[in-house]
């Protein structure tokens, strides 16, 4: 068939059902059908296959598709194979078939059914298979995730690099090389690496304007705030990226406590069940897949409402391609990260044992992600920078969808520190990168500086006014101004642009806006006012006070035994209309629900219902009970009546631990019989005596006691009594 005769949108929409093509897609294909070497750059959710899929379906021969996933093949495969009735029309070739499977998959190329051929790259290595593809009639050869060959990219894969000479002995095809990320140190990398200079090249904007950017500070109380978020969001669909395996699984486990249809998906779990969670994610039986990174190929789900980072990536490639799964269908898409600089170190610390050149590359990538995080200036417009793509934060589509430009930071100017640093870039000769080069600002010394002399220099220390956390601020935002750039093949190091050179010269105002402060501290506060008296509700707690002290009263028994304070203001917070509610408040168990709560659920839900009091169900945050393991293994060690210095000890906890963890024991309903031990320190007047106290005090706390008895006991003593005292009385 002559290419030039084929009617496209006929083809389109034969094939795909579609009327027309979407952004650059006409332009590809029609690159590729004329036989041109095409170079794709278009960001996940493009349309990017659609490039290679058509033209193979219409051009003679089959295509041969490289592709890093064997999951990501099985998908593609799928889907071609529902556009025809024929079942050949597209195979993969891979390590996971078995000869008889091999023989049907040569069988259908020779007849010319195949149309499409998946492999990995190292099928490609195997001689029969050259032979083979050698001796049939080929369109063309696409590498898809070509970013893969670049060791700039994100996802280096060493068998790569060979392909070019690869697919050289299977004579003059075509080449295509497509990627969905790529920085322009990636796309010239790509093109030398396919020695294709000449290719077509098509790069389509990186700018999705429906994703609204959002970082957060990562607080103890990230469960929380993710509880919370996805109940704010009920009904809609969502990913959770973690770094870890085990994290993976515990967020999933958390979600589903809290009432989230949620599950895990990670490499560890064998293909079954990671296929029936897909599904069920893309059935839209759970509302929430928790996954690491490899979740998401391929995954073509257009309505994810969010995506949220509990790690942060290791390149901003990665967080873009991740956050690129949310609103595939131009509708709504929140990315939320969670930033922690605890995290980057650990991300730094994984990349220690790595070759030199590799560790260089991923501190670089891992800045760059910093820099994101921390920066105040428009997110998208960062981003976009990064990819080599210029953009409008004022009109350009999608200027306000981000945090920083809807909460904007204050600016100063700060055209004199912008002359001070440019002059320090252009007098340190340009070889440093930001650390040195905000070290020579503020005179500190490092061995780079001490070695280099640049001590010596009348430039050093010209910028002591300011610290180093606001150098670091205005360098990010003069990178993106363009004013420096980064030269990325060594590593990171600042260079002046031409627009540098004419700012020392002619010096024009620049706003700079301060960076974000991620302190954990500060932002804790935050989160966790909420259990402090101050917002609980008042007027419930005196209520709840005074029928504690009426079923008190009705048992004989101190009113702490029923409640502690913490639980009753947690009860003021959260309003428990259930049992089973109750049993989720702070320093409650099921146990103690079940024997004092009734009442208390009572005087809660008509308090709710009489006061019109909307319930916040976000608050209440369940645990998996992560360390319900070491509770059991103390109940059980008391049973046998076992010491509890050795309890502690098989544990690795000290006296002081045990007893916190023995005292959330008894006060959450449980029983723990620890007369066996008692009787070793105390004889039984002793005992008795403290008991009394407790049995006739307001107040369970440990320091009136010890004023009580001014010296008599210490506080271990007054301590295993108390909860002697509650396992036996309240229990």
């Amino acid at each position: 068939m002559n290419p030039n005769e084929i009617d496209l949108h006929k083809e389109l929409k034969k094939y795909f059902g579609f009327n027309q093509f979407k952004g650059l897609q006409e332009q590809v294909v029609k690159s590729i059908i004329t036989g041109n070497n095409t170079f794709v750059i278009m960001p996940t959710g493009g349309g990017k296959s659609l490039c290679y899929q058509l033209p193979a379906l219409v051009l003679d021969g089959t295509a041969i598709v490289v592709s890093p996933l064997i999951a990501l093949m099985k998908n593609q495969v799928d889907a071609i194979r529902s556009l025809s009735s024929e079942q050949g029309i597209a195979h993969v070739l891979n390590s996971s078939l078995n000869k008889t499977e091999i023989n049907q998959v040569k069988k259908d190329i020779t007849s010319g059914i195949t149309k499409l051929l998946y492999v990995a790259p190292e099928s490609l290595t195997k001689e029969e298979y050259i032979e083979f593809l050698n001796s049939v009639k080929l369109s063309f050869v696409a590498i898809d995730e070509a970013h893969c060959i670049s060791e700039w990219g994100h996802d280096f894969r060493p068998e790569y690099r060979n392909l070019r000479n690869i697919v050289r002995q299977l004579g003059d095809v075509p080449m295509i090389g497509l990627t969905a990320t790529a920085t322009p140190k990636v796309q010239e990398d790509i093109l030398k690496n396919l020695d294709m200079p000449d290719a077509n090249t098509f790069k389509a904007s990186f700018n999705r304007p429906n994703l609204f950017y959002e970082v957060r500070t990562k607080t103890k109380n990230v469960e929380s705030d993710i509880i919370r978020f996805i109940k704010q969001h009920k009904g809609k669909s969502g990913v959770i990226y973690c770094l870890s395996r085990k994290k993976v699984e515990e967020i999933a486990q958390v979600l589903q406590v809290n009432g989230i249809s949620a599950v895990p998906y990670h490499a560890g779990l064998d293909a079954k069940t990671r296929a029936k969670h897909q599904d069920m994610f893309l059935m839209e039986d759970v509302e929430v897949v928790v996954a690491t990174i490899a979740f998401g190929m391929g995954i073509d789900k257009p309505d994810v409402r969010y995506v949220i980072h509990h790690d942060i990536p290791k390149s901003l490639e990665s967080y873009y391609q991740e956050t690129g799964r949310a609103g595939r269908d131009g509708g709504e898409g929140h990315c939320l990260a969670y930033y922690s600089y605890k995290d980057i170190e650990k991300l730094e610390k994984f990349l220690s044992g790595k070759p030199v050149a590799e560790q260089e590359i991923g501190f670089a990538l891992l800045q760059e992600v910093v820099a994101y995080a921390e920066t105040s200036m428009s997110r998208r417009k960062f981003l976009l920078h990064y990819f080599g793509e210029e953009f409008d934060d004022v009109n350009g589509e999608g200027a306000d969808m981000d945090d920083n430009v809807r909460n904007p930071k204050k600016k100063v100017e700060a055209q004199d520190q912008v002359v001070t640093l440019l002059k320090v870039v252009r007098d340190t000769k340009q070889l440093f990168k930001s650390k040195e080069v905000v070290f020579a600002l503020v005179g500190k010394i490092n061995a780079v500086i001490k070695a280099q002399r640049i001590d010596v220099l009348p430039c050093f220390g010209s910028g002591n006014a300011f610290d180093e956390k606001y150098w670091m601020a205005l360098i990010r935002q003069v990178l993106v101004d363009g004013l420096l750039t980064k030269d990325i093949e060594t590593y990171g190091v600042l260079k002046m642009s031409e627009k540098g050179e004419a700012f020392i010269k002619k010096p024009v105002s620049f706003m700079m806006s301060e960076d974000h402060e991620y302190n954990e501290e500060e932002d804790e506060a935050i989160v966790t006012a909420a259990k402090s008296t101050g917002t609980a509700d008042e007027a419930l707690m005196t209520m709840l006070r005074d029928l504690r002290k009426k079923e008190a009263k009705k048992l004989g028994v101190p009113p702490f035994v029923i409640f502690q304070d913490p639980s009753l203001e947690d009860m003021a917070l959260k309003y428990p209309i259930s049992i089973d509610e109750l049993s989720n408040v702070h320093g409650v168990g099921e146990g103690k629900a079940k024997k004092y709560g009734k009442p208390f659920v009572d005087l809660i839900n008509r308090y709710v219902e009489d006061n019109d009091i909307i319930r916040p169900d976000d608050l209440v945050v369940k645990s998996t009970g992560a360390n319900s393991g070491l509770k059991l293994y103390i109940i059980q060690n008391v049973d046998r009546k076992l010491g509890l210095d050795d309890i502690a000890k098989a544990k690795g906890l000290d006296m002081d631990g045990l007893l916190k963890e023995m005292e959330q024991i008894v006060y959450s309903g449980t029983k723990l019989n620890i007369k066996y031990w008692i009787d070793e320190i105390l004889d039984e007047d002793q005992q008795e005596e403290i008991h009394d106290y407790f049995m006739e005090s307001e107040s369970d706390k440990i320091d009136l006691a010890l004023k009580e008895f001014d010296g008599d006991y210490d506080t271990e003593e007054l301590r295993l009594m108390r909860i002697k005292f509650i396992s036996e009385v309240a229990n």
